[in-house]
């Protein structure tokens, strides 16, 4: 179905939105329409085992579409968007030299930047990263988000003040470039042809699903998922340790929440992360926003993308 894009590949097809949207299925008849590949930008399902609590689709699901950059790292490693950059962008070079369309596909905002836009990533210095750490440890992610708000109010704007790591790794960037860490990330320009298109979800729908999505974690065994991979090392791993519903899974495993706690809690903190998500590419001008729970919403999907991909008259 190229003929639908003109024959494009230079093209990068981006669908974006928060957790629980549908992006996942509806990148895969995009692929299957526009004979293309999908590219993942879920910073946790590049994690080996993280399947159930990532959403990651099974190969039968992949309805033999090609994925590209998952089960990439040990639940031990810690993340990097700088090697998930260079990982991503080449992934979309292979793809277009062998004629296909590249559809990136995930929830995380600084992720889909990081291929599409020009984000060069400072360097870390482990003495200033290995002091911060301690003091996240013995003060706590609250206190560390406060510092990181009277230095550079945007970045503590979008950084959870649960997310540790991410408020660990601002205050590194401050303080080895004397910048601050929003300054790493400019304005909105592309440095590849690229369209977004953003699935949106009505607030209360888009709680409903979240809920729907935990419960079915549950019953598909996401607890023994967990378990397992306590068993690997997940709580070494600073990055894949903290993920949404691992983090309240393990609280469980260590005896200091019942199992309906924990989902309890993953259900909540789902939902705030989906809002930061909403909030993320909202801001975004270039997406292309699609109601995600419209009848017909792949039809609309692939008619906005022939649009995009029209050559000019």
């Amino acid at each position: 179905m190229r003929r639908r894009t003109g024959g494009r590949t230079d093209q990068l097809i981006a669908v974006v939105g928060p957790t629980a949207a549908g992006k996942s299925e509806l990148s895969v008849w995009l692929a299957r329409e526009l004979g293309g590949e999908v590219i993942n930008a879920d910073s946790m399902q590049l994690y080996q085992g993280m399947d159930i609590g990532t959403g990651k689709l099974t190969v039968t699901e992949r309805m033999g579409v090609p994925h590209h950059v998952l089960d990439v790292w040990d639940v031990a490693e810690r993340a990097s968007v700088s090697e998930y950059q260079r990982l991503a962008r080449a992934a979309v070079a292979d793809v277009r030299s062998r004629g296909r369309m590249p559809i990136l596909v995930g929830g995380s905002g600084l992720y889909v930047r990081a291929v599409i836009d020009r984000l060069d990533f400072p360097g870390t210095d482990p003495r200033i990263r290995g002091r911060l750490e301690a003091e996240l440890a013995a003060a706590g992610p609250a206190e560390l988000h406060g510092r990181l708000a009277s230095q550079d109010p945007a970045a503590a704007a979008v950084i959870l003040p649960s997310n540790g790591r991410r408020i660990v790794r601002a205050l590194e960037v401050i303080e080895l470039s004397g910048r601050p860490f929003s300054a790493t990330l400019p304005g909105y320009a592309s440095v590849m042809p690229v369209m977004q298109l953003g699935l949106a979800v009505p607030r209360p729908e888009l709680d409903r699903r979240i809920a729907e999505r935990v419960r079915r974690m549950w019953l598909s065994g996401f607890v023994d998922e967990v378990r397992a991979l306590a068993g690997a090392g997940l709580r070494a791993g600073r990055t894949a340790s903290r993920a949404l519903g691992y983090a309240q899974v393990l609280r469980f495993l260590d005896g200091d929440w019942t199992e309906a706690e924990a989902e309890r809690q993953t259900v909540a903190q789902t939902r705030r992360f989906a809002r930061r998500q909403e909030s993320w590419f909202r801001r975004d001008p270039r997406v292309r926003w699609l109601a995600a729970d419209l009848p017909g919403l792949a039809g609309l999907a692939l008619d906005a993308i022939t649009e995009h991909c029209r050559p000019a008259e």
